[in-house]
């Protein structure tokens, strides 16, 4: 019966998939405070990491689902937190990655295997991962250049006929939604959130009509929402919580201690 008990009272077993979801999280909004902090824009961080724009996004807002293999997700991390100033292999270590299964053999064997090994087979594993990973990198970017070069001017006639059924695509560019608080997304039609807390905050997030969360978060947290039609945060103290809309310039909400609601709206199609 007390083996029972303590069986009982264990913690559940958090899979490898949850902690790497936690810890990119984590690391991610580390990534993007510092990066707020120093004043730099994802199309800066793209010129000195050579990492594709949407692979940036995906570290900073913990999308696990939206990134590599974790091998390379390490990698990008690294060098990610390298441009920043942090020491990238050291932060990029505490992201886990998939662990080798090991053989049914004697105790005895894998130790002696394990002596074996020369430290230069170490150094070769890690200069295949640091050279996979930027061709991983390089490659993606390449995809991005391809995907913009699609928007190239077209020939002569057929330019000609695209004008002539469009004749103001210049206007239709220039119209922008709601207020100077909303900001959009044209490529994907929806609307991001970033909010890191300079104070203890009571915060409440709606996306799409659904309350996300209600509560109270303490000093240094960061938190990041989507919704593909429109998000409403509201907070009783203003100054105590910066917002980023759409990955761009975090600002405060208002002054401290008042009460404040912000609604964004995404981008028309």
């Amino acid at each position: 019966m007390k083996w029972l008990k303590r069986k009982q009272n264990e913690p559940p077993k958090i899979s490898l998939d949850q902690q790497r979801a936690e810890k990119l999280a984590e690391l991610g909004a580390q990534l993007w405070t510092a990066r707020q902090e120093k004043g730099l824009s994802l199309e800066e961080m793209v010129a000195m990491t050579k990492i594709p724009r949407r692979l940036l996004q995906a570290i900073e807002a913990g999308n696990l689902q939206d990134l590599p293999e974790p091998i390379y997700i390490q990698g990008l991390v690294r060098q990610f937190a390298d441009a920043l100033g942090f020491k990238g292999t050291e932060f990029a270590s505490h992201f886990p990655v998939d662990s080798q299964p090991i053989n049914s053999q004697s105790v005895g064997q894998t130790k002696s295997i394990g002596l074996l090994r020369p430290i230069h087979l170490y150094v070769l594993y890690i200069f295949v991962i640091i050279c996979s990973v930027s061709s991983l990198s390089q490659l993606l970017n390449n995809a991005d250049l391809r995907g913009d070069n699609q928007d190239a001017p077209l020939p002569i006639d057929q330019e000609t006929i695209v004008n002539s059924q469009h004749t103001q695509p210049q206007q239709s560019n220039k119209i922008q939604p709601v207020s100077d608080r909303l900001s959009s997304d044209k490529r994907n039609q929806s609307v991001q959130i970033g909010v890191t807390l300079k104070a203890s905050s009571w915060i409440r997030v709606i996306a799409d009509g659904k309350t996300e969360f209600e509560g109270t978060l303490p000093e240094g947290t960061h938190r990041v929402w989507k919704a593909q039609e429109q998000l409403t945060v509201k907070t009783t103290n203003a100054g105590g919580v910066l917002m980023s809309v759409n990955q761009q310039a975090a600002k405060e909400m208002g002054e401290p201690g008042q009460e404040e609601e912000v609604k964004i709206a995404a981008a028309k199609p």
